[in-house]
């Protein structure tokens, strides 16, 4: 099967977006960044890409100009260990950028995260429709997401 690169187009914040996202996620490394040359289209020695590792996943950047910008459309989606790390990517990727609702953020340069608990999909897909609901109703008000409060409301307390 071929490998799938995400590529997310900036339009000069590349490098400063690559560098971001591998300090905040273990693992991670640049691994090429390329240039513009003298045939354009942009300024001549401006970065062009920046190929970078997360953890395992490729990821290309790339400083193709403002005509695109990033929306909620696509997202990328932590599936987090424990809620301490729910915390800390939460943290991480909302400074300087926004909370948005139910685990959803965007970063500071406008890409969309979702931050999701251990259980999520359980709590959410519970063949007991009514713990179901109050765990949907409990996500649905929350920001970021808190793995025991949903399941206090899941749970009816």
């Amino acid at each position: 099967m071929p490998k799938i690169t995400p590529n997310l187009w900036f339009d000069t914040e590349a490098r400063e977006a690559a560098d971001f996202y591998v300090s905040v996620f273990p693992n991670s490394e640049i691994t090429n960044i390329t240039y513009y040359g003298a045939a354009g289209p942009r300024v001549a020695g401006m970065v062009m890409t920046v190929d970078f590792v997360l953890d395992g996943q490729q990821y290309t950047a790339i400083n193709g100009g403002p005509q695109f910008s990033f929306d909620e459309a696509i997202s990328l989606l932590i599936n987090c260990a424990d809620q301490a790390e729910v915390d800390y990517y939460w943290d991480e990727l909302t400074r300087g950028g926004q909370e948005v609702q139910c685990g959803w953020l965007k970063d500071k340069f406008g890409v969309s995260w979702q931050v999701v608990p251990p259980g999520m999909e359980e709590l959410l897909a519970d063949p007991d429709e009514e713990r179901a609901r109050r765990a949907m109703e409990a996500m649905l008000n929350m920001k970021k997401l808190d793995l025991a409060a949903l399941q206090a409301a899941a749970d009816g307390a």
